[in-house]
C-alpha cells in the first residue's frame, strides 16, 4: 500500500506531518510529487501553483525556497524539500512523481545526495519528465507514462505478450487507474499479462475498503490510497 501524499487526515498533504502520520499508521511506502522552486530545488507539491493548497495565485516555480518556507499550509506546516523528506525517513521507500520538467534534475540530485536510489521509484504522467530524472539515476526503478500504457493495455487485452514486453521494456512497474476512457484496465487478464512481462501493477487512487479487497484479490501488487490507515487495517484483518 502506498500512502498517497502521506496521510492527509488532520495534516496538509505532502507535508512532513502527513508523512509522519502515514508512517505512524504503519506505512512503509510513501507517494509524493515534486516541482522545482525558482532557485532550482525539488519541492514537495502536487499542484503547480498554490491556489488550492494555500489560496495564493502564484506558481511554485515563481517562488524561491525561502519564500515558499513562509507559506502557511496549515497545522504548522509549510513546504518541504525532497532532500528533507528522504533524510527525515531513511527507512521509508518512496514513489516520486516528477510534476514538471525543471524538477527532474534537482529531484535526481536530492536522491543521489541521500544515497536513496535503491529506495525510490520515479514516475510521471509525461515520459520526458520521467526520463529527465531517470537518466541521472542509473538502476533506479521507474513506472510507465500514459503513452506507453495505452499500447501496453491494448496489447494485453489482445494477448500480445511480446508487444506488452516491448512497450514497457524501460520500466519496472505499471501504475494505472481501474479504468480509463471507459476501458477497464484492472482485470485479471491484463494484470496477469503485466506480471508475465516482469512488471509490478499498482492501481490509483483507491479509498474504498471493499474495492481495495477486490483489487488485491485480482492480484495487484500495490494500491495508492489517501487512507493508508484504512488500507493497512484491511491487510491486518486478512493476514
Amino acid at each position: 500500500m502506498l500512502a498517497h501524499r502521506g496521510l492527509a487526515v488532520d495534516a496538509p498533504e505532502n507535508t512532513l506531518l502527513a508523512f509522519v502520520k502515514a508512517l505512524a499508521a504503519g506505512a512503509t511506502y510513501l507517494e509524493t510529487d515534486v516541482h522545482a522552486s525558482k532557485d532550482g530545488i525539488a519541492v514537495l507539491s502536487h499542484d503547480p501553483n498554490l491556489i488550492r493548497t494555500a489560496g495564493h495565485k502564484v506558481r511554485v516555480n515563481q517562488l524561491t525556497l525561502a519564500e515558499l518556507r513562509k507559506i502557511d499550509l496549515g497545522e504548522g506546516q509549510t513546504f518541504s524539500t525532497l532532500a528533507e523528506l528522504l533524510d527525515a525517513f531513511p527507512e521509508a521507500r518512496f514513489n516520486i512523481d516528477i510534476k514538471s520538467l525543471d524538477a527532474g534534475r534537482p529531484a535526481a540530485q536530492a536522491i543521489l545526495e541521500a544515497g536513496a536510489t535503491n529506495r525510490v521509484l520515479i514516475t510521471s504522467f509525461n515520459a520526458k519528465r520521467r526520463h529527465s530524472a531517470v537518466k541521472l539515476l542509473p538502476g533506479v526503478a521507474s513506472s510507465s507514462s500514459p503513452g506507453e500504457i495505452v499500447i501496453a493495455v491494448i496489447a494485453a487485452k489482445l494477448r500480445l505478450s511480446a508487444v506488452v514486453r516491448w512497450a514497457l521494456r524501460h520500466v519496472t512497474a505499471v501504475q494505472v487507474p481501474v479504468r480509463s476512457a471507459g476501458v477497464r484496465i484492472a482485470t485479471r487478464g491484463v494484470i496477469s499479462r503485466f506480471h508475465a512481462a516482469g512488471l509490478e501493477v499498482h492501481i490509483w487512487t483507491i479509498n474504498d475498503v471493499a474495492q481495495m479487497k477486490r483489487l488485491l484479490d485480482l492480484g495487484v501488487d500495490g494500491l495508492f490510497t489517501d487512507r493508508i490507515d484504512l488500507a493497512l487495517g484491511l491487510l491486518g484483518k486478512s493476514s
